[in-house]
């Protein structure tokens, strides 16, 4: 499984896991939510949980539960700065349509269900 964090999302997030030492990385993956399905949740990772996936990228470890995995493999996180506003966005390469609002996405498995 491959996740790549952007520099600018690396800078982020070992910023903000050196202001939280206990955690161990950052958590990734997707929940249930929105018009559309799916939606992306990123938090700290403050314990390995079975089954998961870890992918290390400048040394820090990003945690993804298996159920996730599938549909977050191979996405590219960015962090973006417009105006006032910080955020991560996601390049997922299995995203086959988004919500209008931008909050879920769908995918390809999904639309067969």
């Amino acid at each position: 499984m491959d996740i790549q964090l952007s520099p600018a999302a690396l800078e982020r997030v070992q910023r903000f896991l050196a202001s939280n030492p206990d955690a161990l990385g950052m958590r990734f993956g997707v929940e249930r939510t929105g018009c559309s399905g799916w939606g992306y949740v990123v938090d700290l990772a403050r314990e390995e949980r079975e089954g998961d996936r870890v992918v290390e990228q400048g040394g820090v470890r990003v945690y993804v539960d298996p159920q996730s995995a599938p549909l977050v493999a191979g996405t590219r996180i960015d962090f973006a700065r417009v105006g006032l506003n910080e955020q991560f966005t996601f390049s997922n390469p299995n995203m086959a349509a988004e919500c209008g609002c931008g909050e879920s996405f769908t995918t390809d498995a999904d639309r067969a269900i």
